[in-house]
């Protein structure tokens, strides 16, 4: 207990380890707990911003998707080319750990283990108490001292719950996917350069599946709010329509992803959240990785200036700042979202949108770039009419 850090970080995801990465560059001693062997369920797909503003090396890329094909309930294929670059997949058990490496090598301490709890010591400074098992299964709790920490311990997070208010108030997609190994004779219309996306109701009643090319292996999943739907039985029918079935199966992963942004990231004291434990999963896509990484550069900023001024009030900076970047796209992809995953109709209806190449580019610009892309002021009025008449049921599918 009388070990004492700037900051601990709970959580070694893309948000723990990115906010671990950047205080420990900083010259600040850092504690980065997580828990070994948890692999989130992920496609993988980061954006070339993702790419440049991290600086994240080719070799962790498994695969480079080339293009995007949406599937209608109907059997409607739309094939959207990526002009002009690519989005970069990644497998989260490699690519976390490169990430949690590159931490420790700027001097951040790693520790596995499992949080328990937060304190408060005699002297106001808080505690940090995790659990640590050994070859014969027992568990022993060991404590640290830290002036700062940054709870990025996923969806759920046991850190927001325990410090930050509001935070069980949060709604989830469940995720479900499973790795398997790419097949030597490939199924017909296999494309190791192309994502797909199924929009159809008996794969997902208000989400989407998915199969994401990753080099030797494939991540096929789907998710869903609804409890009382399997997700398990919908990826094994999303294997067999795709003609993977028996390919051999690596691993399965499940979690709970967060699909809105929570209302407070930190205790007004020495705690602010990262990833999903804030939050941050856009909604429509699911996408977590690159704004994952955003808030847990925000979060380490936030750090930094408690640490160099004592004013909490700077915590506050991280969702305020993220917000202000990205709070209108998340506002856009779930009223999206909500309207046009609702029923298989509408999503007949917004596959058949997605044919048009104005709506192809302004979507793909933003995704690429992270932001809403300030088009000629023409483009975006020929979007909102042709939106209209898919909306209205006027335009032919």
């Amino acid at each position: 207990m009388n070990e004492t850090f700037d900051v601990v970080v709970v959580g070694g995801g893309p948000a723990g380890a990115t906010a671990a990465h950047d205080l420990a560059r900083r010259g600040r001693r850092v504690l980065l707990l997580d828990r070994a062997g948890r692999i989130k369920p992920c496609g993988g797909a980061i954006p070339p911003r993702a790419i440049k503003d991290f600086d994240l090396p080719d070799h962790l890329l498994v695969a480079k998707a080339r293009s995007a094909r949406m599937i209608a309930p109907s059997g409607l294929q739309v094939d959207i080319p990526i002009e002009g670059g690519f989005v970069g997949l990644v497998d989260r058990e490699h690519f976390d750990e490169w990430l949690r490496e590159r931490a420790a090598a700027a001097g951040a301490v790693r520790a596995n283990g499992k949080f328990e709890r937060l304190g408060i010591d005699d002297d106001g400074v808080s505690t940090v108490t995790w659990s640590e098992g050994d070859d014969a299964g027992e568990r022993r709790l060991r404590s640290v001292r830290a002036r700062a920490i940054v709870g990025a311990d996923g969806a759920k997070s046991a850190v927001a719950q325990q410090a930050v208010p509001g935070a069980e108030k949060t709604k989830y997609v469940f995720a479900y996917h499973e790795i398997v190994r790419a097949p030597a004779v490939k199924p017909d219309g296999y494309d190791g350069s192309r994502c797909d996306v199924f929009y159809q109701g008996h794969l997902s009643p208000d989400f989407y599946g998915w199969v994401f090319p990753h080099g030797d292996t494939l991540s096929i999943g789907t998710g869903s709010a609804d409890k009382g739907f399997s997700l398990r039985n919908a990826t094994s029918a999303l294997r067999s329509a795709v003609g993977l079935h028996a390919a051999e199966t690596v691993r399965r992963e499940g979690a709970p992803l967060p699909m809105k942004p929570l209302p407070r990231w930190d205790n007004g004291r020495d705690v602010v959240l990262a990833g999903d434990a804030a939050g941050v999963v856009a909604p429509s896509s699911g996408e977590g990785i690159y704004y994952a990484m955003a808030g847990g550069r925000l979060a380490a900023d936030a750090v930094e200036v408690l640490l160099a001024t004592g004013d909490a009030r700077c915590l506050a900076n991280a969702r305020r700042q993220f917000m202000r970047a990205h709070g209108k796209v998340f506002w856009v992809l779930g009223i999206m979202q909500h309207f046009w995953y609702s029923s298989d109709k509408r999503r007949e209806r917004f596959v058949a949108m997605c044919r048009d190449r104005d709506v192809q580019k302004l979507t793909f610009d933003a995704y690429m770039n992270k932001e809403l892309v300030r088009a000629k002021p023409l483009a975006h009025v020929k979007i909102f009419f042709k939106d209209m008449a898919h909306l209205l049921g006027l335009a032919k599918v």
